[in-house]
């Protein structure tokens, strides 16, 4: 299976955490291709630098370093990413929905928001 983490799973996984469910972490050990959107450290760094959230410096390397593979964004996720139904306003979860349908990808993600659009998913809780 090819994957798609959402920006929290990222965290989830690189701190340990427990809500990120024993399912999950075993189809992330286990999947053929684990991407990590180029958007997630471009989100994560904009809410560290408000002081929502921790993260490892040098992010982008951390997950690399972890055997993910980077997904850039390119101009047909861009264009599509905004003609997406408004189910969720958030432009890096768009971007998100956007890359895991033009790549045929399973996002991995415990947003309820995401659940009306059209993609494979995986609740990263279970």
């Amino acid at each position: 299976m090819r994957i798609l983490l959402d920006s929290h799973v990222i965290l989830w996984w690189l701190e340990d955490n427990k809500s990120l469910g024993s399912r999950c972490r075993e189809l992330i050990g286990n999947a053929d291709e684990a991407f990590v959107s180029a958007v997630t450290p471009w989100e994560l760094g904009i809410k560290r630098s408000l002081g929502k959230l921790s993260m490892p410096d040098g992010l982008s390397n951390v997950i690399e370093s972890d055997g993910f593979t980077s997904l850039s964004i390119t101009a047909a996720h861009a264009e599509l990413a905004p003609s997406l139904p408004p189910f969720h306003r958030d432009p890096f979860d768009r971007m998100l929905v956007a890359q895991a349908q033009l790549e045929a990808l399973t996002l991995v993600t415990a947003d309820k928001a995401l659940a009306r659009y059209d993609i494979e998913q995986f609740d990263a809780r279970s």
